[in-house]
């Protein structure tokens, strides 16, 4: 696969499994879930805006960035398995890297290191 497909593989896989996470609302409170996707730099969110009776409501649940042809999970505040679902979709498990943990960690986690 070239990189530029393989990019734009990766992009369309990333924006349709966080789409569908964006649908997951919560119980309770008037919260949005909003996806955020840059395109440009490669940077894709689902954020959690809005109110539950008082309390201020905001946080980002998924971030995953693509850098040097890989897929980066910045961060999974979900109880999915991001990573098993992106590898389900067709990215490969060599081009996940779970950035949320040290190198250290990594090298057990049976994806890409870095």
């Amino acid at each position: 696969m070239a990189n530029l497909d393989k990019k734009q593989t990766y992009r369309t896989i990333i924006k349709q499994l966080l789409e569908e996470y964006a649908t997951y609302k919560p119980a309770y409170g008037d919260i949005e879930i909003q996806t955020v996707f840059d395109l440009e730099h490669d940077h894709y969110q689902v954020v959690a805006v809005g109110w539950n009776k008082k309390e201020r409501i905001y946080g980002c649940s998924i971030h995953l960035d693509i850098k040097d042809e890989k897929v980066w999970i910045q961060v999974n505040n979900t109880e999915l398995d991001i990573g098993q679902d992106i590898v389900n979709r067709g990215i490969l498990k060599d081009d996940i890297v779970i950035g949320f943990q040290p190198p250290y960690l990594r090298q057990v986690s049976g994806y890409a290191i870095a």
